[in-house]
C-alpha cells in the first residue's frame, strides 16, 4: 500500500483478532483486504474527510467498503477486542499504572444521529459527551459516548464498571485503579459508594471546599487524553449518525 497507517508488524498482532465471515460456497466477487480497509478505515478517522473523498490512489479500498467493513467489524465486537488485547500487551510489560485513575466528560459538537442532545454550554445545539477514565499514564481503560446533556455523574458507575478485567501478568486479572480522582460534577454520595463497594479509594473534589489549582493536579493526565482524541479529525466533530466503537451504551472503545 502506498500509504500504509498498519505496519506489517502491527498487522500480525491484529489480523488474528478479526473475525472475517466464512466465505459462501455459492462464489461472488472475493473478499477485499481487511487491512486494507482497516488503513482507510485509520485514514478517514485522522484526516476528519468523508468516507466518500478517501483517495483511491493511496491504495485503500472504497471509502464506503471501509465505513461498512467498520459497521461490520463493530457489530462482531472488534473493537472490543482490539482494546483488551492492546491494555493486556501494556499490562505483560508493566505498563499499566493502576495506583491512580481519572474520570472526566469533554462536549463534543454533532449535528444529530444516536447519542445527541442539547448542548448546555453552547445555546443548546445538539452535541454529545466522551466520558472517559484514563490510568495515570493517560491510557484509555473505558470509554463511553452520550448526549451532550446527560450529567457526567449518571455515567460514573456504569462507566467504573466497564472497565475491562485485563490479564497479562502472573495472578488474577485486574480491573479496579487503587484511587479514582473526580472533579466536582462528580461531587456525589451515590459515587462515593460505588467506589467503596468496589475497593476504590475516592478522590472525588468537593464543592465549595478544594480549589481549582488543587483540582488541576491530577485532571490534566484525562484532559491530556481528551485533547489527543480531539486531534482526530472525525472524533473531533461527530459528523456519524450511529456510534461506531466502545462505550457503556455501545460497546468499549
Amino acid at each position: 500500500m502506498k500509504r500504509s497507517v498498519v505496519s506489517q508488524k502491527l498487522w500480525k498482532s491484529l489480523q488474528p483478532l478479526l473475525s472475517s465471515p466464512a466465505r459462501s460456497r455459492r462464489g461472488g466477487r472475493p473478499r477485499l483486504d481487511d487491512r486494507a480497509a482497516m488503513n482507510g478505515i485509520l485514514f478517514v478517522l485522522t484526516t476528519g474527510i468523508s468516507w466518500e473523498d478517501l483517495p483511491q490512489e493511496l491504495g485503500f479500498v472504497s471509502g464506503m467498503t471501509c465505513w461498512r467493513r467498520l459497521r461490520d467489524w463493530q457489530a462482531r465486537g472488534l473493537w472490543d477486542r482490539l482494546h483488551l488485547a492492546l491494555l493486556t500487551q501494556l499490562r505483560q510489560c508493566d505498563q499499566i499504572d493502576w495506583s491512580r485513575a481519572s474520570i472526566d466528560g469533554a462536549s463534543v459538537a454533532s449535528p444529530g444521529g444516536q447519542e445527541t442532545g442539547p448542548n448546555p454550554t453552547d445555546r443548546g445545539k445538539l452535541g454529545s459527551k466522551r466520558h472517559i477514565i484514563v490510568d495515570r499514564r493517560g491510557i484509555p481503560l473505558a470509554l463511553s459516548i452520550t448526549g451532550a446533556n446527560r450529567h457526567d455523574s449518571m455515567v460514573f458507575a456504569p462507566l467504573v464498571d466497564a472497565i475491562p478485567a485485563v490479564p497479562g501478568l502472573p495472578g488474577r486479572p485486574r480491573r479496579r485503579p487503587d484511587k479514582l480522582h473526580a472533579d466536582k460534577g462528580y461531587d456525589f454520595r451515590r459515587c462515593r459508594e460505588h467506589l467503596a463497594r468496589r475497593g476504590i479509594q475516592a478522590r472525588i473534589a468537593r464543592r465549595g471546599v478544594e480549589n481549582r489549582e488543587k483540582l488541576g493536579r491530577h485532571r490534566r493526565v484525562v484532559e491530556r487524553t481528551h485533547a489527543w482524541l480531539a486531534g482526530f479529525g472525525k472524533l473531533r466533530i461527530r459528523f456519524e449518525d450511529r456510534v461506531h466503537g466502545s462505550g457503556v451504551n455501545a460497546g468499549r472503545w
